[in-house]
């Protein structure tokens, strides 16, 4: 075996195909150094969940451009569909927290620019900031709903896991986010 910076070859750097062949691959991760650990399964949720955000991001954000809405960002999106849900009032403060968003001028900030588009109004609940669903803010929603369903829903119908295991997905993923948030604390202690 020859050397490579100081140490030996390993076998897969002297075969020919890089040791492809015959040779297990492992998890698929993007940090291989992460999941040498004890849970590499944990390693793969999380690329998971890297790729997934991402490809979720890129789809909320065309989805609304498919629309007609060009420049709302990810965050834009999500708060759009917050403020939709269930047809009430929310107050900024509860938008946040159903959001995760720990930043709320990020928030803020997002609502000013929905407001500005005429897809939201604001208003005022005692001191607390409240934010409402427009009519034209109700029907991008609903627009975005049916190119939801045809381009998302339907066409994954056959291949994609059945409503109760996605529910059960959902379920794991929002146990992880607690486990999460409560690292995230510990180490903000440490």
């Amino acid at each position: 075996m020859g050397r490579v910076s100081g140490r030996a070859k390993t076998e897969s750097e002297t075969q020919p195909d890089g040791g492809v062949s015959g040779m297990s691959i492992g998890p698929i991760v993007s940090s291989a150094h992460l999941a040498g650990g004890s849970s590499p399964g944990l390693s793969e949720v999380e690329y998971g969940l890297i790729i997934s955000w991402h490809a979720f991001s890129r789809w909320i954000v065309r989805g609304m451009s498919a629309i007609g809405l060009h420049d709302l960002s990810p965050v834009e999106v999500l708060i759009l569909h917050t403020i939709r849900h269930r047809g009430r009032s929310k107050k900024l403060a509860d938008i946040c927290l159903v959001l995760d968003i720990e930043d709320v001028h990020i928030a803020s900030y997002a609502i000013r620019k929905l407001e500005r588009a005429g897809l939201v109004s604001t208003g005022r609940q005692g001191k607390e900031k409240t934010v409402s669903i427009s009519d034209k803010g109700a029907d991008a929603c609903d627009r975005y709903a049916a190119v939801r369903e045809k381009l998302l829903v339907s066409s994954t119908q056959t291949a994609r896991p059945d409503e109760q295991t996605l529910s059960e997905m959902a379920a794991v993923l929002r146990f992880l986010s607690g486990a999460y948030e409560q690292a995230a604390r510990a180490a903000t202690t440490l």
